[in-house]
């Protein structure tokens, strides 16, 4: 009798639980040809891959950047530094051009920092609030202070001369945001 009992007991659980995923399945059904309706794009959301610290160093190693770290006495988390380059975009001594040259030169001076920032050599960028002399920075994520001279020098407006650029090695904490 006891054997019968939990016979038909398993059978109606896994009746239940046929007929809750058949509603589960046409509820998500129902959402995504909603959201197909709804929108002419569907987004595709990637978790990040997480490394380890150990990962992290070693790879920024094998290609070249500088790092440190040391463990935070307050959080006993290990802080990862890593040196990147900082160009100071300073006023350059050829600003003769006309209006329109001057805008061509500013539209390719933005199109060379959005690339910067695509091909991930660039962090962030930026003008300043001033009129001064300094006109705004680069944060360059490379391995070499050459290789950041090289690409902030490529920029249209300091070919142009109406920027100068100036580079100093800054350092970071890697991973950590602007806020």
């Amino acid at each position: 009798m006891k054997k019968l009992f939990f016979t038909i007991l398993i059978l109606v659980l896994i009746v239940s639980c046929k007929e809750e995923i058949k509603a589960n399945l046409r509820s998500v059904e129902e959402v995504i040809s909603e959201e197909v309706i709804d929108s002419t794009k569907l987004e595709v959301v990637q978790e990040p891959i997480v490394k380890t610290a150990k990962q992290l160093k070693e790879e920024l190693t094998s290609k070249g950047f500088q790092i440190f770290d040391y463990v935070d006495e307050k959080t006993q988390d290990t802080v990862l530094m890593q040196q990147y380059f900082i160009a100071f975009l300073k006023r350059g001594p050829i600003r003769t051009q006309n209006e329109e040259e001057s805008a061509i030169i500013q539209n390719e001076h933005l199109e060379h920092l959005g690339k910067m920032y695509e091909l991930g050599y660039a962090d962030i960028s930026g003008p300043f609030g001033d009129d001064g002399d300094i006109r705004g920075i680069t944060i360059y994520n490379v391995p070499t202070l050459k290789m950041a001279d090289s690409l902030a020098n490529s920029d249209p407006a300091v070919k142009a001369g109406r920027l100068e650029i100036e580079i100093h090695p800054w350092w970071a904490a890697k991973g950590f945001p602007l806020r």
